[in-house]
């Protein structure tokens, strides 16, 4: 960072930073001068240690920070923070200021401002394969939202959750059973066809099954909200009708566990090789009918139409984005 230089006398060399302002200025005048937004700042920045942390919490760029911290050095000729090491600590000049600033009998910044609690429900599977990076980083970027995630498990209906915006699995030319309140048009995101799993490591290419039969020689899986569905029928048939070698499971993260390291065989969307490299399809197994769409719905009196777009831009850039997941041949 270039610093300002001002000339001063070699006889009587500064002890602090602070000194070198082009006024003396009492104890506490320095702290009264400060942009009450960018002493908030300062202030922030110091007690988190990272400039990208203060940014999250106060919902600026980190570059916008930068440059009014900078200002602020420019104002006091002289750096505030000092690098040990990974580690990002105040100057003395820095130790000044916050000591200053923290003295003031008035707060430097004004309250908090809340914000609105948006609502966001979420079929498990699309949640955990498809949306859960893109919503963390949208959160990273924005970390003064209030957001209620809710994973929809299948325990209870779609027609029974609350929730502003709302995604979830279901037919192929019909969203019903959908949302039990009034929605906005909405409609389907992307088409999700069904194959069995197994992982690469517990198959070779000559002995992966070809044929029903072959699955006798394997554990097979079955994520438990999924036994109801009438699109994915055969596999569940097939499940039921297992007298051994069969594990049920209501948590969708160990069913996939149970897949990638239980040397199981378990019924998933077929963009799962895509997401996990370790686990490949079997076509050929069960019909192409296997197939259900993911559908997106947005609650019509919603009163926070602004802060949800956000969300929305979110959604519909990752299902773009993740296009060829859902038009990938087998």
């Amino acid at each position: 960072m270039t610093l300002l230089e001002p000339t001063v006398s070699q006889a009587h060399p500064p002890s602090d930073p602070l000194c070198l302002l082009p006024a003396p200025l009492p104890a506490l005048a320095l702290a009264t001068v400060i942009d009450p937004d960018v002493a908030h700042y300062f202030l922030v920045s110091a007690r988190c240690g990272c400039f990208k942390q203060a940014a999250r919490r106060l919902n600026i760029k980190p570059t916008v920070l930068r440059k009014r911290l900078m200002q602020l050095e420019e104002q006091i000729h002289g750096p505030l923070f000092t690098h040990q090491g990974r580690a990002l600590v105040l100057s003395p000049a820095g130790q000044h200021l916050q000591a200053q600033l923290l003295a003031r009998p008035v707060e430097p910044h004004g309250p908090v401002q809340e914000q609105p609690l948006i609502r966001l429900a979420v079929a498990e599977p699309i949640l955990h394969d498809i949306l859960g990076r893109d919503l963390i980083a949208l959160l990273r970027r924005n970390a003064s939202v209030r957001l209620d995630i809710i994973a929809i498990n299948g325990e209870q209906p779609v027609s029974a959750v609350d929730a502003d915006v709302l995604l979830w699995l279901s037919g192929m030319d019909t969203p019903d059973p959908g949302p039990g309140f009034v929605m906005q048009p909405g409609g389907p995101l992307a088409c999700l066809h069904y194959l069995p799993h197994i992982a690469k490591r517990y198959t070779r290419t000559m002995t992966r099954p070809e044929c029903l039969e072959d699955l006798a020689d394997y554990m097979l899986v079955q994520w438990q909200p999924d036994h109801h569905i009438e699109a994915l029928q055969p596999w569940n048939s097939l499940v039921e009708n297992r007298s051994s070698a069969v594990v049920h499971v209501h948590d969708y993260s160990l069913m996939l566990e149970m897949i990638r390291c239980g040397a199981c065989i378990g019924l998933l969307p077929r963009y799962m090789s895509s997401f996990d490299r370790g686990l490949i399809a079997l076509p050929g197994l069960l019909p192409d009918s296997l197939q259900r769409r993911a559908w997106m719905a947005v609650k019509a009196e919603s009163r926070y139409r602004q802060e949800i777009e956000g969300l929305l831009e979110m959604i519909v850039n990752t299902f773009e984005g993740r296009k060829a997941w859902f038009d990938s041949a087998s």
